[in-house]
C-alpha cells in the first residue's frame, strides 16, 4: 500500500460539451440549465458524485450546489439541494469517448441544445452525446487502482513507470493537456506519453486519449480503442490489448502537494539523511532533502512530511525531529514570507533557527539571519495558474496576459536565489510594466516571489511588494495590495 496517506482521489469536476460545441450551463437565475456556454467558466463546471450503494449511479452537482434532475416527462431542472430519485443518472460511454447520460429511474437520455434541453429520448442520437472537458487543475499524481502504485517518469528507461510507493519529487508530476477533445499526458520534462509506452516531444495521434469513467475511476482509451495499463515488473505505462477496462486499466487522479527543499544560512540543505534530527548539513538535493508541504485549510499552518511518511515535530528543548506519524499541534508551523527567505514559527511560539552544528531548533524569539531559510519549490517546473475567473493565458494580439480563460498556457518556472522567473513557450519572460500590467515579452528575467499561502493556492509578489491579480476585465495586473480571491492562484 502507498505510504502517502494524505492524498485522496480528487472529486471529478468537468464541463459537458454538446454536439453544437456548447457547454452545459447552470444559471443562477431561476436555477435554469441550458447548453449555451461558449467556454468552460464557473457556470459550466459540474461535480460528479457517486452513489455509495449503486456504484454505476452518479449525480451531477452544479457550481451552485444544486443537482441536475429529470421527471418522468423528461422535464429537466437543477434546483434540488439534495439528490432525489430524478437526479440519478447512468453514464453510457460511447466508442468515440463521448457520454450519453441516461436517467436511471426513467431510462430516457438527456440532450438538446441551447434552452431546449430534455431527458426524454429513447435512443442515443447526436443531440444526446456529451464530451467531457476536465475542470480540475491539470497537474496531478496518477495512482494505479490495481497496483496501488504511483506513476512517475523513469529516467533510466525514458518511460512512465507505475511503481512508486509515494508520489515523490518532480518526476511524479503529470500534466493533462486537452487537445482536440482528447487528453495527452505530459511528463515533467515536457514529453508526451505515446500509446506504445514511448515518450515523444510532439503530440500526435498516438498521444491522445479519451477519458472514461468506471465506478468513479478514470480509464484512458487510446486511438485504437485500447486502454493504458501498467505492464511488467516496473509497471511501464502503455496501451495493452484490452478493449474493455478492468481493474488494471483504472486510475485515480490525486492532488499534487508542493514539495520543497530548504537551504540554511550555513549554505547547507536541510536533510533527514543523518537520522531523526532535522539538520542543515548536506551539499546536494536528493529525496532525503525534499519535504512535502501540506497547508491546513483552516489555520493555514504547514506540516512538512518526509519521504518516509513522517512529519517534522517539535520535541523537548525546542529540537525538530522527523518522528511524528500523525498531524498534531507540535507538527504545525507558521510560515512567514520575507521576500527571498522564509521564517518558521513552531507551536511553542519560537522561531526555528540553525544552530552551529546545523541542527534546527525552535528557540528564537525574533527573526535574525540564523532564522532565515531559503525555500525552493521543486515540483512545478511547468506552471499552470488558475484564478477565480479562469486560467492565465497569453492575450491574443498583445503582450499582456489574460486571467479568465477556459484554456491554459503552460509556463516554465526558474528558481533564482529565493525568487522565480516565469517564462512563456516563446522563451520570453514575465515582467510588470510601468502601467501595472503583467507582460510576457521580456528579454531579461524579472524577479517574482511565490508565497504558498493557502491549501493549493499561491500569491505571486512583485519586487515592489504588490500581488499579481486578475482584474474585472480578466487582465493580469501587478498592483494587488493584499492576498485575496483576486490574487490567489491554484498551481
Amino acid at each position: 500500500m502507498p505510504t502517502n496517506g494524505v492524498n485522496k482521489a480528487l472529486k471529478l469536476q468537468f464541463g459537458l460539451i454538446n454536439h453544437e460545441s456548447r457547454y452545459l450551463t447552470a444559471e443562477a437565475f431561476g436555477f435554469k440549465v441550458n447548453a449555451s456556454g461558449p467556454s468552460l467558466k464557473r457556470k459550466q463546471i459540474w461535480t460528479l458524485e457517486q452513489d455509495e450503494r449503486h456504484t454505476q449511479v452518479v449525480y451531477l452537482r452544479s457550481h451552485l450546489g444544486r443537482y441536475l434532475s429529470s421527471d418522468q416527462d423528461g422535464k429537466v431542472s437543477c434546483e434540488a439541494e439534495e439528490p432525489g430519485e430524478g437526479a440519478r443518472f447512468l453514464i453510457v460511454a460511447q466508442s468515440d469517448g463521448r457520454w450519453a447520460l441516461q436517467s436511471q429511474p426513467y431510462l430516457r437520455f438527456f440532450g438538446g441544445s441551447e434552452d431546449h434541453l430534455s431527458c426524454f429520448a429513447q435512443t442515443v442520437g447526436e443531440a444526446e452525446l456529451w464530451a467531457m472537458h476536465l475542470a480540475l487543475h491539470p497537474q496531478a499524481n496518477l495512482l494505479s487502482v490495481s497496483r496501488r502504485r504511483y506513476a512517475h517518469l523513469s529516467g533510466e528507461e525514458g518511460e512512465v513507470s507505475v511503481d512508486g510507493n509515494i508520489p515523490w519529487g518532480v518526476r511524479s508530476l503529470l500534466t493533462l493537456v486537452y487537445l482536440g477533445g482528447r487528453y495527452c499526458l505530459k511528463t515533467c520534462d515536457s514529453r508526451f506519453l505515446n500509446h506504445d509506452g514511448k515518450l515523444v516531444r510532439e503530440p500526435g495521434r498516438g498521444t491522445g486519449y479519451t477519458l472514461e469513467l468506471r465506478a468513479g475511476k478514470l480509464a484512458f482509451k487510446d486511438c485504437e480503442g485500447k486502454y493504458l495499463a501498467p505492464t511488467g515488473p516496473t509497471g511501464t505505462l502503455r496501451a495493452g490489448r484490452c478493449s474493455k477496462p478492468g481493474k488494471d486499466e483504472l486510475f485515480d487522479l490525486e492532488e499534487s502537494h508542493p514539495q520543497v527543499v530548504f537551504q540554511a544560512p550555513n549554505g547547507k540543505y536541510v536533510s533527514i539523511r543523518q537520522g531523526v534530527n532535522i539538520s542543515a548539513n548536506q551539499d546536494d538535493e536528493t529525496d532525503m532533502e525534499t519535504f512535502q508541504m501540506e497547508i491546513d485549510r483552516q489555520s493555514r499552518k504547514c506540516t512538512f512530511r518526509t519521504k518516509e511518511g513522517n512529519y517534522w515535530t517539535l520535541v523537548s528543548h525546542g529540537g525538530i525531529q522527523s518522528t511524528a506519524t500523525e498531524v498534531a499541534a507540535n507538527t504545525m508551523f507558521e510560515l512567514q514570507w520575507l521576500g527571498r527567505r522564509v521564517a518558521l514559527r513552531a507551536s511553542n511560539g519560537k522561531y526555528v533557527c540553525t544552530k552551529k552544528n546545523g541542527q534546527l531548533a525552535a528557540v528564537s524569539d525574533s527573526v535574525g539571519e540564523d532564522e532565515q531559510l531559503l525555500l525552493k519549490l521543486i515540483n512545478r517546473p511547468m506552471l499552470i495558474l488558475r484564478g477565480e475567473n479562469g486560467y492565465v493565458c497569453h492575450h491574443k494580439g498583445s503582450n499582456t496576459l489574460d486571467a479568465s480563460r477556459s484554456v491554459y498556457d503552460i509556463f516554465t518556472l526558474h528558481f533564482s536565489d529565493g525568487a522565480y522567473h516565469i517564462k512563456g513557450v516563446d522563451g520570453k519572460f514575465w515582467y510588470v510594466s510601468s502601467s501595472g500590467l503583467v507582460c510576457a515579452d521580456g528579454e531579461a528575467p524579472e524577479d517574482l516571489f511565490l508565497e504558498l499561502l493557502e491549501h493549493g493556492r499561491m500569491g505571486i509578489r512583485t519586487q515592489s511588494g504588490q500581488y499579481l491579480r486578475g482584474d474585472q476585465g480578466g487582465t493580469l495586473k501587478g498592483d494587488g495590495q493584499a492576498a485575496n480571491s483576486a490574487s490567489l492562484w491554484e498551481y
